[in-house]
């Protein structure tokens, strides 16, 4: 357990020490043992059927459901009161980045242990928990979520579906199309958004034989084709009023709190990916020559295997520094209390930011790994002989699915605004003490003897960076802000590359001691190789957020500022770049 609970977003303000984070160095080893048992599962039951999963044999992808219910893979998250583990988010993050791997099938999981299988466990009554959850912690019945409609996704606030209380009292008849449904070809159990009298958002549990409900055909879609997406349709869909769930008119905080976990543990899913298709793109460049020899001894494909190694060491850094941060504010509930589970959302909630950043951050990883093993592949890359192909297409989704980047880009500097103009964080003083730095130049020389010296100091600028110009666009917009969406995505593209850089940097100061001094600079390679192309990310955000906010001489004062900010000594990267493509060829696998 960290020796601080951190506050969402506090890393903004905070210089945060590297025994505060928890690393995937730190896995327990019950833990350890849990994602080789997933690990397992997935190399011995779904490798060996992929080409079934993916031409939709359902039958097999929901007996493969009931065997992840026979290892304990479905009740992670579930209370023991009800038969299930009730483990940390840690495990269950390291549970859904081993289960990544499985392509579609992993899909199916995702959605049935995230968004379906959540809403119950946090919202539901005891009798409800009673009466369902057995069965779907056990495999035997498969959850779906229902949210999107066919006019609605991103404003999932504006369903149109309705539900409208029976003449006797004892059913709601439910009206309306969900849209793009997981699980929806077979699953049993559906949590169903509809508008009471056309006016209150609520949430329903609903059983696939309910009268009145019918799944429409499988969508014809680009990538996870062996995953169910359906429309699930609703006639007067007869529900008894005992399967409402929460309260009446707050169906909002079921669906954006569990989408928070959804953003988090598709942030692990993402990461995962990343690991396997570096590792594919790793041996095909020691399998493949050209001129005579392997194309891995290229310095152009070299540096392809180091930047995404880099990438990827962040991205695992980022999802387990904020497993970490959530596990440490959820040990301080007491169990058992009556509203153990609100406090429990709440705790989640509180890191709204961060799940935001996780899902942002890692799914464009993954996109450009991706991308880059694709390439490296070649032309065969572009062909189904080969999995990059397929890793190409799965991945896409990832940046639309729980939020949209673009959505989760707005939500970032949104909540953060909010918690300041609440008094929640302390963002307004802060903001006045970057702009006064932004005026007098800081001469402190780096201590070379302190690890990531460079890095660090790098980091507190670009906190820097962020207070004046999220500071200066308020002074500027005022409570419009909010409308200014380029503003608050370049802005959140800082933010987001802060805690990234900060997670990479703080994973390798931890761990560094524990480390021989051959294994320590490849640590040092990553952070280095992470650090200088997150800076340059960051430096092109910040000035484009500065060109949208400031003009004349302002204009020209934020720029200098910037340049200053976000001065980075790479000094060695090619060296670094180099080294580190060089160990993990020579590994055949992706290394940390």
């Amino acid at each position: 357990m960290a020796t601080k609970l951190f506050k969402g977003a506090e890393y903004l303000i905070t210089e945060v020490q590297k025994d505060e984070v928890f690393t995937p160095e730190d896995f327990s080893d019950e833990q350890k043992q849990i994602g080789e048992t997933t690990e397992q599962f997935v190399i011995n039951e779904v490798f060996p059927h992929r080409e079934e999963i993916e031409h939709q044999n359902f039958p097999l992808v929901v007996e493969l459901m009931k065997k992840c219910g026979d290892l304990g893979l479905l009740m992670i998250d579930a209370p023991e009161e009800y038969g299930g583990l009730e483990l940390d988010k840690a495990t269950s993050m390291l549970a859904a980045e081993k289960l990544s791997q499985a392509g579609s099938f992993s899909v199916t999981y995702s959605a049935h242990t995230g968004i379906g299988t959540l809403p119950l466990v946090y919202y539901g009554t005891a009798e409800q928990k009673e009466k369902y959850l057995g069965r779907i912690i056990s495999g035997e019945w498969i959850a779906a979520y229902c949210l999107t409609e066919p006019g609605s996704g991103s404003d999932a606030l504006a369903a149109a579906a309705t539900a409208t209380l029976s003449e006797d009292g004892k059913h709601y008849i439910l009206n309306g199309t969900k849209q793009f449904i997981t699980n929806g070809g077979f699953a049993n159990l559906f949590t169903i958004f509809a508008k009471i009298d056309k006016q209150h958002f609520t949430g329903f549990l609903v059983e696939r034989t309910t009268e009145g409900l019918s799944i429409g055909a499988e969508e014809k879609k680009m990538g996870v084709k062996g995953s169910s997406t359906t429309q699930v349709i609703l006639e007067n869909a007869k529900v008894p009023v005992e399967n409402l769930l929460g309260e009446i008119g707050k169906g909002h905080k079921i669906a954006f709190n569990v989408l928070n976990v959804g953003r988090f543990k598709l942030g692990a899913g993402a990461t995962g990916a990343c690991k396997a298709a570096l590792t594919t793109g790793i041996k095909y460049a020691n399998e493949r020559k050209a001129f005579g020899v392997t194309i891995g001894s290229f310095g152009a494909i070299k540096e392809k295997i180091a930047d995404m190694a880099a990438a990827t060491f962040a991205s695992e850094s980022v999802v387990y520094r904020l497993a970490g941060m959530i596990d440490d504010r959820l040990a301080t509930l007491p169990k058992g209390t009556p509203d153990y589970y609100e406090a429990y959302q709440q705790g989640i909630e509180e890191y709204s930011v961060e799940c935001a950043i996780a899902k942002v951050f890692c799914s464009e990883v993954l996109a450009d790994v991706v991308d880059d093993v694709l390439q490296i592949h070649g032309g065969y890359g572009f062909t189904q002989e080969y999995p990059a192909e397929g890793y190409y297409r799965d991945e896409r989704i990832n940046r639309i699915w729980e939020g949209t980047n673009e959505i989760n880009r707005l939500l970032i500097p949104g909540i953060i605004l909010k918690r300041a103009m609440k008094g929640e964080i302390p963002l307004q003083k802060e903001a006045m003490k970057a702009f006064e730095s932004l005026m007098s130049p800081s001469f402190e020389e780096l201590d070379e003897s302190v690890p990531f010296a460079a890095e660090k100091a790098l980091l507190a600028n670009l906190k820097q960076a962020f207070l004046v110009l999220a500071g200066m666009g308020v002074q500027k917009f005022m409570d419009s802000i909010k409308d200014e969406q380029e503003i608050l995505m370049a802005v959140a593209d800082v933010a987001i590359n802060i805690f990234a850089i900060e997670s990479a940097i703080l994973r390798g100061e931890k761990i560094l001691p524990t480390l021989s001094d051959t294994r320590s600079s490849f640590v040092n390679s990553a952070v280095k190789l992470f650090t200088f192309n997150a800076c340059e990310k960051t430096a092109s955000a910040a000035r484009k957020a500065a060109f949208y906010i400031e003009e004349g001489d302002n204009l020209t004062m934020l720029l200098a500022g910037i340049r200053r900010f976000t001065k980075y000594d790479a000094s060695g990267l090619l060296q670094a770049k180099r080294q580190l493509a060089g160990v993990c060829i020579e590994a055949d696998r992706y290394i940390f």
